[in-house]
């Protein structure tokens, strides 16, 4: 889930770039700073925008640049186990899929894809059952739950376990296929 957070912190400026407006040095700096990064309450810092109440500059004995406190806002995202996610498939293991939901990628593993058996073809490459002929390549669009979730101190390291095996979840076309199906039988009972 997105959150904006606003966050009070301090910023200096060297002197080379003195000649620049503060405004744009500040969000240059905090920018650098914070995306990307992980703040273990607040999740992945997406964005750092709306800098605002730059203090007038301190400068210490010793250090050429001017020190300044500021105000500003940034864009954080933390993924929650149950929450529901839509992603993209960006590359197949034979061990699962891995998905982008938003500025980091969780792990699909293949026996959480879907309740059919899968195999990785590595001629398509896709994932694909026999049974139904339901399959998985790059570049999908999916649902899936967060089962679990494991952020460390850089996204790198950070672990997302997903699952799409549950009703509602998968591509598209398999929720869809699922919703008439369901629909066909519930007509056949009355």
């Amino acid at each position: 889930m997105y959150y904006v957070h606003t966050v009070k912190d301090a910023f200096k400026i060297a002197p080379e770039y003195f000649d620049r407006p503060i405004d744009k040095v500040a969000i240059d700096v905090l920018k650098k700073k914070y995306e990307g990064t992980i703040d273990q309450k607040a999740g992945v810092v997406v964005s750092v925008f709306g800098v605002r109440n730059i203090s007038s500059g301190i400068i210490y004995p010793g250090d050429p640049a001017i020190h300044h406190k500021v105000e500003f806002d940034m864009l954080t995202y933390l993924p929650y186990v149950e929450e529901v996610v839509v992603g993209e498939v960006t590359e197949l293991a034979e061990f699962g899929a891995f998905v982008r939901i938003g500025p980091i990628e969780g792990l699909v593993h293949v026996s959480q894809i879907t309740n059919d058996f899968l195999s990785l073809d590595k001629k398509v490459p896709a994932f694909v059952s026999k049974r139904s002929g339901k399959n998985l390549k790059k570049g999908d669009t999916v649902y899936a739950k967060i089962s679990t979730v494991s952020m460390k101190t850089s996204v790198r390291d950070s672990k997302i376990a997903l699952t799409m095996k549950a009703e509602g979840l998968g591509k598209e076309e398999w929720i869809s296929e699922a919703s008439k199906l369901k629909a066909r039988t519930q007509n056949k009972k009355k």
